[in-house]
């Protein structure tokens, strides 16, 4: 009975209140989720199995909060699943040479395409971090974030791992935590944009507790939660000290709240929760491809009908892409870099021929905006410098630029 009301479900109805097309026509953003399902039922009143399907869609509905627990002993590998488009349960990555990196073997949770979460282990120690700041302000429509990028509400394990620990067989990250300094000017009302933004490697969000937000991939390109040993919260430094999470943190004091506001994307646009107002437990199939949904959250003191990306225990986990307009001057992550207008990944018309050598790309491959970089050029010479993205691809820009011979 149940399998044939979802059947009739998914004809009649055509999906729920809550869940939207992930496809790439836009017009759905501009529709309300009340409007849509005021239309579903003005068709579904109208067919011949009115009666049936309405009931079916209300069995269906309530039932769902329980039909869509994920198997944390085997979550999809999401390995191979970056690409150069938005695609649902992909990243949509700017990067797409990778240098490899992350962790030096597979840990004995992993297979062939699914881990286990239950079986993974994790970087001993309980470090505190009494500097830790963050601060959220808003003004005039801009919400100012500003902090070091040390967690203020939890402890971490201790980086670089130690040789005795037994996450060390597995992942030698070499790595120290140290404060970066977080500056970030982002929109109160976030707009939509045209067309959905790449994500760079590095951060893309930072939660309210003043950890950054990485996307899904390692250096490698692969699964990151997966592969990567993390500490007891999920986190782990990168090259140059900065503190990240890739996926959900069960350290986050929101986390285990329904609809509850985690962090914020470099876009704007606010990240939350895994479950909804209902307690149902989201998964890629209630998600656009970029990890996001439009229905009723609480924003700043008030209840809004807006788009927000969604945290879940399955690949990508946090951003799939970037959904919102990336605002010229919203601040860089880490040091204070002003991200290219049109956002990561965007090259401005007519800038082809000022792009930076391979060589320059390729130096910054695995580093953050504002690291220390070095390469030779193609006429041989050796170039200094600091990963920036000036037209819109991360690349190594000179401290100086070589004499001209």
């Amino acid at each position: 009975m149940i399998k044939r009301c979802r059947v009739r479900l998914l004809h009649v109805c055509g999906f729920g209140r809550n869940s939207f097309p992930a496809s790439s026509d836009k017009r759905y953003f501009r529709l309300q989720a009340p409007v849509l399902y005021r239309e579903m039922n003005m068709h579904r009143f109208k067919s011949r199995v009115a009666l049936p399907a309405a009931f079916c869609c209300a069995i269906t509905a309530g039932g769902a909060g329980n039909a869509q627990q994920s198997d944390d002993k085997a979550m999809p590998l999401g390995d191979g699943r970056a690409g150069s488009m938005p695609l649902r349960g992909h990243v949509y990555s700017c990067m797409t040479r990778f240098l490899g990196g992350g962790a030096e073997h597979d840990g004995e949770w992993l297979g062939a395409d699914s881990w286990d979460a239950t079986r993974k282990i994790h970087v001993q120690g309980d470090v505190s971090w009494p500097n830790a700041r963050f601060s959220v302000q808003t003004l005039n429509g801009v919400r100012k974030i500003t902090g070091n990028g040390l967690p203020t509400g939890h402890t971490t394990g201790i980086f670089p791992i130690h040789p005795s620990d037994p996450a060390y067989r597995i992942d030698r990250n070499p790595n120290r935590i140290e404060a970066r300094q977080v500056a970030l000017n982002l929109p109160m009302l976030p707009e939509i944009a045209a067309d959905a933004g790449c994500l760079p490697m590095g951060m893309v969000g930072i939660t309210s507790g003043g950890v950054a937000i990485f996307n899904a991939l390692d250096a490698a390109g692969r699964d990151a939660v997966a592969h990567e040993v993390q500490d007891h919260c999920n986190g782990h430094p990168q090259m140059s000290g900065q503190y990240h999470y890739h996926g959900i943190s069960p350290c986050h004091a929101a986390e285990n709240e329904n609809n509850a506001l985690i962090g914020y994307a470099l876009d704007g646009f606010g990240i939350y929760s895994s479950r909804d107002e209902s307690g149902k437990e989201l998964s890629n199939a209630d998600l656009d491809e970029c990890h996001g949904r439009i229905s009723r959250i609480s924003w700043d003191g008030q209840r809004r009908e807006m788009y927000h990306y969604v945290l879940t225990k399955e690949y990508p986990y946090t951003i799939g892409c970037f959904r919102g307009r990336l605002v010229s001057g919203s601040g860089e992550a880490t040091n204070g870099e002003q991200p290219a207008t049109g956002g990561p990944g965007f090259v401005p018309v007519g800038a082809a021929s000022r792009l930076p050598p391979q060589e320059a790309l390729d130096s910054c491959g695995v580093l953050s905006l504002g690291e220390r970089c070095e390469f030779v050029s193609p006429r041989g010479d050796h170039v200094s410098g600091i990963c920036r993205s000036p037209s819109g691809l991360k690349a190594c820009v000179p401290d100086r630029m070589p004499a001209i011979r």
